[in-house]
């Protein structure tokens, strides 16, 4: 009789029916991956060998498998929901343990640790000093810390000096005669401390085509010191009375306008003419790329240097690659760190653990670990979330599907019942 068949039918039905109703409770989890029964017909073993009229005993459960396929992508407000458009898996630290999972809602612990709801720590690439460290894999923080200050070490500065000017005939520069020099600007630069100095640069045409670069340094007490100047005392006193040497010379061509050669270099800066307790800047060449000597009225094109102020952090966002940028209230950005993700050869052969939660096994592989964006792993969509990948109107119809297969072995029993009561009945 076939009852076995029967029976293993409605095993295998009931188990298809268990994983339809957990995919259908996970159609709103972030990062669920929807689950598929699959089913192995079951022979039993012939004394003789195999046989042409052979029947089977049944069905069999084969495997749960789990499909691994891209969910919908949602946006949400949260800076540190981040969702994975591709292959990959976030790499969490649980004390060490590496686990791996799909749900990127993630957010910051009192440490400024990035983890998940669970506490576990998302892993990277750490960035010391701005620049990412591919060694070593870290638990990811976002630090609270003021952004250090980072003094002046390179200037540049672009702008036209207008040919037609005559030369100057004042012997002595002072930049409190307007007749010494013919034109200015001025820019800020920093300190070792991060306290805003002005520098003045000021332009006095010696001829048809060179130019004598003159400069001053203004500190934030508002004392003005004249660089080159022999007069002795910081600030330099005024009037000036002794000598003042340029900075250097500009020479431009007569047939283009462009600049040709530039000797321009800054003394070094003492902590006396900073006037805020900071140390000394070292002496600085700055560069006047795209500087021009045109028919034209003077104009300053660029102005540029590498030095800011101390900042503390306002905010910060997460790149396609990973790579994790803070951002701070001097205007700066810098490089905190880079999430990693982690792909196997055979995801089907992760253990879950719930929670989102999977664990490698020699099924699955080893981990392949890599950035975003490279190889085959997929690219990080931040202030979003990677929705379930539960098709709801599938599920339905395989639920109903499933439940049909159920009715019909319960059927198959029944009929087999009737079949051996008639037997029982013979006279």
């Amino acid at each position: 009789m076939s009852f076995q068949q029967g029976l293993s039918g409605l095993g295998a039905s009931a188990k298809q029916l268990d994983v339809i109703g957990n995919n259908v409770a996970n159609a709103s989890t972030v990062g669920f991956k929807a689950s598929q029964a699959q089913f192995s017909d079951v022979y039993a073993s012939s004394l003789s060998g195999g046989s042409g009229q052979q029947v089977g005993i049944g069905t069999q459960v084969a495997a749960i498998a789990q499909q691994f396929s891209q969910g919908n992508v949602t946006t949400s407000n949260n800076p540190l929901d981040v969702a994975i458009n591709g292959k990959g898996f976030f790499r969490l630290s649980d004390n060490g343990t590496i686990v791996y999972s799909r749900n990127g809602q993630f957010q910051l612990d009192k440490n400024g640790y990035i983890v998940n709801s669970t506490g576990k720590n998302v892993t990277g690439y750490a960035a010391p000093g701005g620049v990412i460290s591919t060694g070593s894999l870290v638990n990811l923080q976002i630090p609270a810390t003021n952004l250090t200050p980072q003094v002046t070490s390179t200037i540049g500065l672009g702008a036209n000096l207008d040919s037609r000017a005559a030369p100057v005939t004042t012997a002595l520069f002072d930049p409190q005669v307007s007749t010494s020099y013919t034109n200015s600007t001025a820019m800020t630069i920093y300190d070792a401390l991060g306290n805003q100095q002005t520098l003045g640069m000021y332009f006095a045409k010696t001829a048809s085509n060179t130019w004598n670069v003159y400069g001053t340094l203004t500190n934030p007490s508002g004392q003005t010191t004249v660089l080159g100047a022999s007069v002795a005392g910081t600030p330099t006193p005024e009037p000036i009375t002794g000598s003042v040497t340029a900075l250097g010379t500009l020479a431009f061509s007569s047939s283009s306008g462009a600049l040709t050669s530039s000797s321009v270099a800054l003394p070094t800066l003492t902590s006396a003419m900073l006037g805020t307790g900071a140390a000394s800047i070292a002496a600085i060449t700055p560069t006047f790329t795209g500087a021009t000597q045109y028919g034209s009225s003077f104009g300053v094109s660029s102005l540029a240097q590498n030095g800011y102020a101390s900042g503390r952090p306002t905010g910060f966002s997460i790149g396609a690659d990973g790579v994790i940028q803070g951002r701070y209230s001097n205007g700066q950005s810098l490089t905190l760190g880079q999430i990693v993700l982690d792909d196997f050869r055979n995801p089907n052969g992760l253990q879950p653990l719930g929670n989102n939660l999977w664990a490698d096994t020699s099924a699955s592989g080893p981990p392949l670990p890599g950035t975003p964006n490279t190889a085959s792993l997929g690219v990080l969509q931040a202030s979003a979330v990677e929705d379930s990948n539960v098709d709801l109107t599938q599920e339905l119809v395989a639920m109903i599907t499933a439940q049909r297969s159920y009715q019909a072995n319960a059927q198959t029993i029944k009929t087999q019942d009737q079949v051996l009561q008639t037997l029982v009945n013979l006279r």
